[in-house]
């Protein structure tokens, strides 16, 4: 097939389009080379296959989301504004580019609509808000955000109206959704924006929520990227990572090609049409554990800088339920994270990166962001 994928230069759409080309499909790559994300006067990265035709052009420009989708079979639509603390005061910026995006994608993708043969959308687990838990009692809750009153006093877990401790699950998929910063909220409406287009006009329509993605390729010098490149960042510059609360929250890391893995099937599996799938690995990780791993892998020996502080939406857990993903599509993640640290490791090796952490943490906290 022809295939185009939006963002097709970054981290994860340019690891897709190697592997749609290992698979024998023409793709297409329509990608802004956004500075914050390429650096200043990017041109066309030395990560993207020579193979993979790029136009440089906004995913809000009609007329450029035209030339790309000419003569596509498929679309990945991985492009977006990417960072939960600087969504939170570029809020203009993060909705205009990820859903009025969107919109001018879906307006051309149903221009065309006779010619798709499948749409694979990027959502994200942000859109959850904290994830599952389960009660003393056994019951299954999904608890709003924490109060400011708890987090002033330092009280980073989550408790139940009786202060008991509630304990953390897998989330699935039919958790109700409790997005807590605009780019959450953005990336929920990419994926209700084409379910909704997908179901009313027949297009096939897949969403999948990525969970916390790491690997080659992450832009080591965006300070609103993955905290695998950010910890990675300040330790190159020989500086301990910054870790806020009390470093105990727990995510689920997965690796990029596990990402890829999964947009594939969703690709090649009619079974996935109109469906919404987690792509994640089902362990949790906290982020002491990211950081003490990472400092021991480029030879740090100071500790982390454990701050304390804590930001404003920020949630506790959240991990990934992967049965339906498992059981539907096949899906299984290969990359055990200590693997893909060490192989993130001989790719950190190569790369210098600008350590703009310390300004972007300013920006927040003067913007009442953190206490």
């Amino acid at each position: 097939m022809r295939i185009l994928v939006t963002g097709g230069a970054g981290f994860i759409g340019s690891h897709l389009v190697d592997a749609l080309l290992a698979a024998g499909h023409r793709v297409r790559v329509l990608d802004s080379l956004d500075p914050q994300v390429h650096g200043a006067g990017a041109k066309r990265p030395a990560h993207l296959h020579p193979k993979a035709e790029l136009l440089v052009g906004d995913v809000r420009d009609r007329k450029a989301v035209a030339r790309a989708l000419d003569g596509v079979e498929a679309v990945f639509h991985e492009a977006a504004a990417v960072g939960v603390g600087q969504s939170m005061y570029q809020i203009e910026h993060y909705v205009s580019v990820n859903a009025v995006g969107a919109a001018v994608l879906l307006e051309g993708i149903v221009e065309r609509r006779a010619q798709l043969r499948k749409v694979v959308v990027a959502s994200s687990m942000s859109i959850y808000g904290e994830g599952a838990y389960r009660a003393p009692d056994g019951r299954l809750v999904h608890p709003p955000l924490r109060s400011e009153g708890h987090l002033a006093a330092r009280r980073f877990e989550l408790h139940d109206d009786a202060g008991r401790e509630l304990a953390p699950l897998g989330t699935p998929e039919d958790k109700p959704l409790q997005p807590t910063s605009i780019y959450a909220i953005t990336k929920r409406d990419h994926e209700e924006m084409f379910l909704a287009i997908g179901a009313a006009y027949g297009i096939p329509v897949v969403a999948l929520r990525y969970f916390n993605v790491y690997g080659p390729r992450q832009a080591l010098s965006n300070p609103y990227t993955g905290v695998v490149a950010i910890f990675s960042s300040r330790l190159l510059n020989r500086k301990a990572p910054p870790v806020y609360e009390d470093g105990r929250q727990t995510r689920d890391f997965v690796h990029v090609s596990d990402i890829v893995q999964a947009n594939l099937l969703a690709l090649e599996q009619e079974t996935a049409n109109g469906r919404v799938y987690n792509v994640g690995t089902g362990r949790a990780t906290s982020v002491l554990e990211v950081a003490g791993a990472l400092a021991e892998l480029l030879d740090f020996g100071d500790p982390p800088e454990v701050l304390g502080q804590y930001r404003a939406g920020d949630i506790r857990h959240c991990v990934a339920d992967i049965s339906r993903i498992e059981r539907e599509l096949g899906y299984r993640p290969r990359v055990a994270f200590d693997d893909g640290l060490r192989e993130l490791l001989a790719w950190l090796r190569t790369q210098s990166a600008d350590d703009g952490v310390d300004a972007a943490s300013r920006e927040l906290a003067a913007r009442g962001l953190t206490r």
